[in-house]
């Protein structure tokens, strides 16, 4: 068959058959695009929450020819339609393959019974984290999580449970770990490259606060109890939850702690990840939290680990970024920049004795799916996703309550102090509970 028959008689399909998501699978080769991959080597996805983070997700996993994103839910209509949408014309510039339906979902849950998806993106808000993603692995079905992991202590452990018990794969969506930048970095300082790590600085945003947007008109046809879930119902704003991904900012429910953690936790989720990693702590924390006197203070937090590594909340001057401080020098590693005091260690080139660490090869997505077709770990697996987002929890519970505390990683409880432990979880409201595991 030619290649000017072969998309005439592919376009031809798609139209006569309107192909949905299911039939999809199933469909000839030539319908396929470029790239085919057998039905029965391909993962069937199907996403959650498709605001502005969806776009850059919906664009990875078209790429993938063993991938194919089917199903779709949003409380927003108009959101879905433009998921619907941007996907058909990935699929178009990726696979040529014109046509393609997405099916859309007001409620999740429908999407959760198909039992042709195989994979779940959930891509909410963070108080919106652990109820579908535990849904879905009671389902059956592997997850990718966006960072930071959960909202709370307890429902991230309560992940790991399900993702266990279950057998499932999940992947955190803490992308930095399969940057070539942030694993040399990692990579130097646990081979002593820096000499005995002594302080680490973390760079990055506030603390969460209280909601405190003005109301606005809720828009016709958006379920917002329903949005604002297991937290309490606030004031409806379009800077909390617009209607469109059409904005020119990241929606604000991350700053505040009903709905998110602060940027403490959302960027937090990055880059003190890569403090637990450079340190080896994946499966631990930090067990001292001790805050600034400044009870005002949106920096200063000390942190100290068993082995009395001291890691702050600091700003060194440098952007969201992580130092390493050992006895043999300094690194600083962030999204743009990897260097060092002195510069040969940077420019080190590690021995073949060393220890190396997981290399994904800078596609954290690909290594998911990798994952779920080899039911093995992926590179940021639950545990570890669970564990970075506790540092932030944990940092923002030191200053809330503003006093020092003591946490048992093993526990996961703090010493001696009830306030605290209360604050390892919230309340939910009636309807909108944690699944039991």
């Amino acid at each position: 068959m030619s290649e000017k028959r072969s998309k005439l008689s592919r376009r031809t399909f798609l139209k006569q058959t309107a192909l949905t998501a299911g039939a999809f699978t199933i469909v000839p080769r030539f319908v396929l695009g470029r790239g085919f991959t057998a039905p029965s080597d391909r993962v069937t996805l199907g996403f959650i929450g498709l605001g502005k983070q969806s776009g850059g997700l919906a664009r990875r996993f078209t790429s993938m020819t063993e991938a194919q994103i089917v199903a779709a839910s949003d409380l927003f209509p108009a959101k879905i339609k433009s998921f619907q949408e941007r996907v058909a014309a990935f699929y178009t510039e990726h696979r040529d393959v014109e046509g393609y339906n997405v099916e859309g979902y007001l409620n999740y849950e429908e999407m959760l019974e198909r039992d042709d998806i195989d994979g779940i993106l959930v891509i909410t808000p963070d108080h919106w984290h652990a109820i579908p993603a535990i849904q879905a692995l009671k389902a059956g079905k592997d997850v990718y999580c966006e960072k930071p992991l959960s909202h709370t202590i307890k429902e991230g452990r309560a992940m790991v449970e399900a993702t266990r018990k279950y057998g499932r794969v999940l992947q955190t969506g803490s992308m930095q770990r399969s940057s070539k930048g942030f694993l040399k970095a990692c990579e130097l300082v646990r081979n002593g490259y820096i000499g005995k790590v002594t302080k680490v600085l973390v760079n990055v945003g506030d603390p969460a606060k209280p909601y405190d947007l003005p109301a606005e008109p809720i828009p016709a046809g958006f379920n917002w109890d329903r949005w604002c879930g297991p937290s309490t119902v606030g004031n409806y704003n379009a800077l909390l939850a617009p209607q469109t991904t059409d904005t020119d900012y990241w929606p604000q429910w991350r700053n505040y702690k009903e709905y998110g953690g602060g940027i403490l936790c959302d960027w937090g989720a990055h880059m003190f990840d890569i403090a637990q990693w450079g340190l080896g702590m994946d499966h631990t924390g930090p067990v001292q939290f001790i805050p600034p006197t400044d009870r005002n203070a949106k920096r200063g937090l000390r942190m100290i680990y068993d082995n009395g590594v001291e890691m702050v909340h600091e700003d060194f001057g440098r952007g969201w970024a992580v130092r390493f401080i050992g006895s043999e020098g300094t690194l600083d590693v962030s999204r743009s920049f990897l260097d060092s005091k002195p510069e040969s260690i940077v420019t080190a080139e590690l021995k073949g004795s060393d220890t190396r660490l997981y290399d994904t090869k800078e596609n954290h997505y690909q290594d998911w799916i990798q994952a779920m077709k080899n039911r093995s770990k992926p590179i940021c697996d639950v545990e570890i996703g669970h564990r970075s987002a506790s540092v932030c929890n944990l940092a923002n519970i030191a200053y809330w309550l503003g006093e020092p505390l003591t946490w048992d990683p093993a526990k996961e409880k703090f010493k001696g102090n009830g306030q605290a432990n209360k604050l390892r979880g919230k309340k939910y409201r009636d309807g909108f509970k944690l699944p039991k595991v």
